[in-house]
Protein backbone atom coordinates (compact mmCIF):
# COMPACT_ATOMS: atom_id res chain seq x y z
CA UNK A 1 0.00 0.00 0.00
CA UNK A 2 2.67 2.39 0.94
CA UNK A 3 4.85 1.72 -2.77
CA UNK A 4 1.48 2.33 -4.52
CA UNK A 5 0.69 5.57 -2.48
CA UNK A 6 4.26 6.87 -3.43
CA UNK A 7 3.92 5.60 -6.93
CA UNK A 8 0.33 7.68 -7.00
CA UNK A 9 1.79 10.46 -5.19
CA UNK A 10 4.90 10.73 -8.22
CA UNK A 11 2.50 10.93 -11.21
CA UNK A 12 0.51 13.37 -9.24
CA UNK A 13 3.31 15.48 -8.90
CA UNK A 14 4.66 14.68 -12.62
CA UNK A 15 1.21 16.09 -13.72
CA UNK A 16 0.73 18.87 -11.69
CA UNK A 17 4.14 20.14 -13.35
CA UNK A 18 3.22 19.19 -16.86
CA UNK A 19 -0.11 21.06 -16.23
CA UNK A 20 1.90 23.89 -14.66
CA UNK A 21 4.23 24.08 -17.73
CA UNK A 22 1.18 23.90 -19.85
CA UNK A 23 -0.64 26.45 -18.45
CA UNK A 24 2.67 29.18 -18.36
CA UNK A 25 3.02 28.56 -22.02
CA UNK A 26 -0.42 29.24 -22.86
CA UNK A 27 -0.30 32.53 -21.22
CA UNK A 28 3.21 33.29 -22.97
CA UNK A 29 1.25 32.66 -26.53
CA UNK A 30 -0.93 34.58 -25.76
CA UNK A 31 0.77 37.65 -24.72
CA UNK A 32 2.98 36.63 -27.92
CA UNK A 33 -0.06 36.62 -29.94
CA UNK A 34 -1.09 40.22 -28.34
CA UNK A 35 1.87 41.80 -29.22
CA UNK A 36 2.30 40.43 -32.29
CA UNK A 37 -1.35 41.34 -33.82
CA UNK A 38 -0.25 44.87 -32.48
CA UNK A 39 2.86 45.13 -34.18
CA UNK A 40 1.22 43.88 -37.65
CA UNK A 41 -1.28 46.54 -37.17
CA UNK A 42 1.05 49.53 -36.57
CA UNK A 43 2.88 48.49 -39.11
CA UNK A 44 0.57 48.60 -41.78
CA UNK A 45 -1.69 51.25 -39.96
CA UNK A 46 1.98 53.30 -41.07
CA UNK A 47 2.12 53.22 -44.27
CA UNK A 48 -2.23 53.78 -44.42
CA UNK A 49 -1.31 56.97 -41.89
CA UNK A 50 1.78 57.59 -44.61
CA UNK A 51 -0.22 57.49 -47.79
CA UNK A 52 -3.87 58.46 -47.38
CA UNK A 53 -4.06 60.36 -43.76
CA UNK A 54 -1.21 62.62 -44.03
CA UNK A 55 -2.17 63.49 -47.53
CA UNK A 56 -5.53 63.68 -47.10
CA UNK A 57 -5.08 65.92 -44.38
CA UNK A 58 -2.47 67.79 -46.43
CA UNK A 59 -5.53 68.40 -49.24
CA UNK A 60 -7.87 69.26 -46.89
CA UNK A 61 -6.77 71.75 -44.38
CA UNK A 62 -10.74 71.94 -43.37
CA UNK A 63 -10.57 68.12 -42.28
CA UNK A 64 -7.52 67.90 -40.14
CA UNK A 65 -9.57 67.77 -36.63
CA UNK A 66 -11.54 65.53 -37.75
CA UNK A 67 -9.95 62.99 -39.59
CA UNK A 68 -6.83 63.23 -37.13
CA UNK A 69 -9.77 62.61 -34.21
CA UNK A 70 -11.08 59.08 -35.61
CA UNK A 71 -7.74 57.87 -36.63
CA UNK A 72 -6.18 58.59 -33.65
CA UNK A 73 -9.40 56.59 -32.07
CA UNK A 74 -9.11 54.40 -34.02
CA UNK A 75 -5.25 53.82 -33.39
CA UNK A 76 -5.82 54.16 -29.38
CA UNK A 77 -8.18 50.87 -30.14
CA UNK A 78 -5.69 49.27 -32.41
CA UNK A 79 -2.69 49.50 -29.48
CA UNK A 80 -4.80 48.40 -26.47
CA UNK A 81 -7.77 46.40 -27.81
CA UNK A 82 -5.97 43.23 -28.94
CA UNK A 83 -4.54 42.73 -25.17
CA UNK A 84 -7.94 42.59 -24.60
CA UNK A 85 -9.57 40.39 -26.63
CA UNK A 86 -5.95 37.86 -27.39
CA UNK A 87 -3.96 38.87 -24.14
CA UNK A 88 -6.99 38.43 -21.57
CA UNK A 89 -6.48 41.89 -19.99
CA UNK A 90 -8.93 43.91 -18.26
CA UNK A 91 -8.47 47.40 -19.40
CA UNK A 92 -11.43 49.90 -18.19
CA UNK A 93 -12.36 52.77 -20.54
CA UNK A 94 -10.64 55.84 -19.03
CA UNK A 95 -12.71 59.06 -18.07
CA UNK A 96 -13.84 61.59 -20.79
CA UNK A 97 -12.35 65.20 -21.45
CA UNK A 98 -13.78 67.79 -24.12
CA UNK A 99 -11.82 68.06 -27.15
CA UNK A 100 -11.66 71.59 -27.13
CA UNK A 101 -9.33 74.42 -26.79
CA UNK A 102 -7.70 75.43 -23.33
CA UNK A 103 -8.01 71.71 -21.84
CA UNK A 104 -5.13 70.37 -20.03
CA UNK A 105 -4.63 66.60 -19.39
CA UNK A 106 -2.10 65.20 -16.73
CA UNK A 107 -1.64 62.07 -15.98
CA UNK A 108 0.75 60.26 -14.80
CA UNK A 109 3.25 56.91 -16.53
CA UNK A 110 3.39 53.75 -15.87
CA UNK A 111 3.65 52.12 -18.99
CA UNK A 112 3.33 52.75 -22.92
CA UNK A 113 -0.39 51.63 -22.87
CA UNK A 114 -1.00 55.31 -20.76
CA UNK A 115 -0.29 57.01 -24.15
CA UNK A 116 -3.74 55.20 -25.93
CA UNK A 117 -5.24 55.64 -22.92
CA UNK A 118 -5.08 59.31 -22.37
CA UNK A 119 -6.02 59.43 -26.28
CA UNK A 120 -9.11 57.50 -25.99
CA UNK A 121 -10.12 60.17 -22.81
CA UNK A 122 -10.66 63.05 -25.48
CA UNK A 123 -14.11 62.76 -26.63
CA UNK A 124 -14.31 62.18 -29.94
CA UNK A 125 -11.33 63.68 -31.07
CA UNK A 126 -7.11 64.17 -30.11
CA UNK A 127 -4.82 65.36 -27.55
CA UNK A 128 -1.14 67.09 -28.53
CA UNK A 129 0.86 64.93 -26.46
CA UNK A 130 4.04 66.46 -24.98
CA UNK A 131 6.61 63.27 -26.27
CA UNK A 132 10.23 62.65 -26.16
CA UNK A 133 12.17 63.29 -29.04
CA UNK A 134 14.17 60.00 -29.24
CA UNK A 135 10.65 58.74 -30.69
CA UNK A 136 10.75 60.91 -33.55
CA UNK A 137 12.60 58.10 -35.47
CA UNK A 138 12.26 54.50 -36.43
CA UNK A 139 9.21 53.31 -34.10
CA UNK A 140 6.50 52.37 -36.21
CA UNK A 141 3.48 54.07 -36.63
CA UNK A 142 4.32 56.11 -33.76
CA UNK A 143 7.19 58.21 -35.07
CA UNK A 144 5.52 59.86 -38.41
CA UNK A 145 2.53 60.10 -35.70
CA UNK A 146 4.53 62.44 -33.90
CA UNK A 147 5.28 64.60 -37.03
CA UNK A 148 1.90 64.45 -38.28
CA UNK A 149 0.26 65.73 -34.88
CA UNK A 150 2.69 68.07 -34.51
CA UNK A 151 3.51 66.65 -31.15
CA UNK A 152 6.01 69.00 -29.40
CA UNK A 153 9.41 67.26 -28.06
CA UNK A 154 11.34 67.19 -25.28
CA UNK A 155 14.69 65.84 -24.99
CA UNK A 156 16.63 65.40 -21.49
CA UNK A 157 20.04 65.06 -23.04
CA UNK A 158 19.83 68.04 -25.05
CA UNK A 159 22.98 70.84 -24.72
CA UNK A 160 20.99 74.26 -23.43
CA UNK A 161 20.91 75.77 -26.58
CA UNK A 162 18.70 73.18 -27.92
CA UNK A 163 16.94 72.39 -24.93
CA UNK A 164 15.66 76.14 -24.40
CA UNK A 165 14.55 76.19 -28.17
CA UNK A 166 12.39 72.96 -27.30
CA UNK A 167 10.68 74.59 -24.61
CA UNK A 168 10.21 78.05 -26.19
CA UNK A 169 8.38 75.47 -29.19
CA UNK A 170 6.19 73.86 -25.97
CA UNK A 171 5.16 76.97 -25.14
CA UNK A 172 4.05 78.45 -28.51
CA UNK A 173 2.68 75.08 -28.99
CA UNK A 174 0.59 75.35 -25.72
CA UNK A 175 -0.83 78.84 -26.55
CA UNK A 176 -2.16 78.43 -29.58
CA UNK A 177 -3.29 74.98 -29.50
CA UNK A 178 -6.99 74.54 -30.69
CA UNK A 179 -7.35 71.10 -29.11
CA UNK A 180 -6.37 69.31 -25.69
CA UNK A 181 -2.75 69.12 -24.75
CA UNK A 182 -1.69 66.02 -22.56
CA UNK A 183 1.93 65.30 -20.21
CA UNK A 184 2.85 63.33 -18.17
CA UNK A 185 4.94 64.99 -15.35
CA UNK A 186 7.27 62.28 -14.12
CA UNK A 187 9.19 62.25 -17.77
CA UNK A 188 9.48 58.50 -17.50
CA UNK A 189 7.82 55.73 -15.98
CA UNK A 190 7.45 54.71 -12.70
CA UNK A 191 9.33 51.26 -11.33
CA UNK A 192 6.73 50.53 -8.67
CA UNK A 193 3.67 52.13 -9.53
CA UNK A 194 3.58 54.81 -7.53
CA UNK A 195 3.81 59.11 -8.52
CA UNK A 196 7.24 59.72 -9.10
CA UNK A 197 9.20 63.06 -8.62
CA UNK A 198 7.91 65.47 -11.23
CA UNK A 199 10.10 67.25 -13.79
CA UNK A 200 8.29 70.29 -14.01
CA UNK A 201 9.84 72.23 -16.51
CA UNK A 202 7.97 71.81 -19.39
CA UNK A 203 4.31 71.55 -17.01
CA UNK A 204 6.12 74.98 -16.09
CA UNK A 205 5.72 76.68 -19.32
CA UNK A 206 2.76 75.03 -20.55
CA UNK A 207 1.05 76.95 -17.11
CA UNK A 208 2.82 80.18 -18.27
CA UNK A 209 1.50 80.38 -21.58
CA UNK A 210 -2.32 80.35 -21.14
CA UNK A 211 -5.42 79.84 -19.04
CA UNK A 212 -6.34 76.24 -18.69
CA UNK A 213 -8.93 73.80 -17.60
CA UNK A 214 -7.06 70.60 -15.98
CA UNK A 215 -7.95 67.63 -16.11
CA UNK A 216 -6.07 65.39 -13.77
CA UNK A 217 -6.05 61.69 -13.92
CA UNK A 218 -4.65 58.63 -12.77
CA UNK A 219 -3.84 55.20 -14.08
CA UNK A 220 -2.86 52.47 -12.44
CA UNK A 221 -2.37 48.03 -12.96
CA UNK A 222 -0.08 49.14 -15.95
CA UNK A 223 3.31 49.47 -14.13
CA UNK A 224 3.87 45.35 -13.54
CA UNK A 225 3.62 44.74 -16.93
CA UNK A 226 6.03 47.54 -18.23
CA UNK A 227 8.68 44.84 -19.13
CA UNK A 228 8.47 42.45 -21.90
CA UNK A 229 9.32 39.55 -19.75
CA UNK A 230 6.61 40.38 -17.60
CA UNK A 231 3.87 41.62 -20.25
CA UNK A 232 4.60 38.00 -21.74
CA UNK A 233 4.01 35.93 -18.83
CA UNK A 234 1.26 37.50 -16.97
CA UNK A 235 -1.22 39.51 -19.85
CA UNK A 236 -4.19 37.75 -18.64
CA UNK A 237 -3.53 39.22 -14.92
CA UNK A 238 -3.83 42.86 -15.85
CA UNK A 239 -6.05 45.03 -14.92
CA UNK A 240 -5.72 48.13 -15.78
CA UNK A 241 -7.49 51.38 -15.09
CA UNK A 242 -7.72 55.07 -15.66
CA UNK A 243 -9.24 57.32 -13.05
CA UNK A 244 -10.20 60.99 -12.56
CA UNK A 245 -9.27 62.80 -9.83
CA UNK A 246 -10.26 66.71 -10.14
CA UNK A 247 -10.58 69.14 -12.55
CA UNK A 248 -8.86 72.49 -12.05
CA UNK A 249 -8.75 76.01 -13.12
CA UNK A 250 -5.67 77.49 -13.91
CA UNK A 251 -6.51 81.19 -14.58
CA UNK A 252 -4.14 83.69 -14.34
CA UNK A 253 -0.75 82.93 -16.12
CA UNK A 254 1.36 85.11 -14.29
CA UNK A 255 1.39 83.30 -11.33
CA UNK A 256 4.05 80.80 -10.13
CA UNK A 257 3.00 77.59 -11.63
CA UNK A 258 4.98 75.73 -8.56
CA UNK A 259 2.39 75.84 -5.77
CA UNK A 260 -0.32 74.76 -8.02
CA UNK A 261 1.92 71.70 -9.64
CA UNK A 262 2.47 70.77 -5.91
CA UNK A 263 -1.05 70.58 -5.57
CA UNK A 264 -1.45 68.62 -8.75
CA UNK A 265 1.13 65.94 -7.84
CA UNK A 266 -0.45 65.83 -3.79
CA UNK A 267 -4.03 65.16 -5.71
CA UNK A 268 -2.34 62.48 -7.90
CA UNK A 269 -1.06 60.65 -4.71
CA UNK A 270 -4.02 60.89 -3.34
CA UNK A 271 -6.08 59.75 -6.37
CA UNK A 272 -3.67 56.55 -6.67
CA UNK A 273 -4.13 55.46 -3.05
CA UNK A 274 -7.76 55.64 -3.31
CA UNK A 275 -7.29 53.41 -6.66
CA UNK A 276 -5.23 51.12 -4.29
CA UNK A 277 -8.00 51.52 -0.91
CA UNK A 278 -4.65 52.17 0.47
CA UNK A 279 -4.81 55.48 3.37
CA UNK A 280 -3.00 58.74 2.73
CA UNK A 281 -0.87 60.35 5.65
Amino acid sequence: MSAELVSVSGVLHINRKRFLFLETTHLKLRGVVSLLAVTLGMVLCDLVQRFLIGPLVWLIPSSRKRVLGAWMQAMAWLTSRPMVFLGGASIAPPPQVPFESGVLIIMNHQSLLDIPMVCTSVRGGYPLIVTRKRYRRWIPLISHMIRLYQYPVVDPTANRRDALGMTDNLSEVARTAEVPVAIFPEGTRTKDGNIGRFKKAGLRRILQARAWKVYVLVGDGFWKYAKFKNFLSGINKMNGEVAFVSELEWNDPTLDPDPFIGEVRKQMVAGLAQMRGESVA
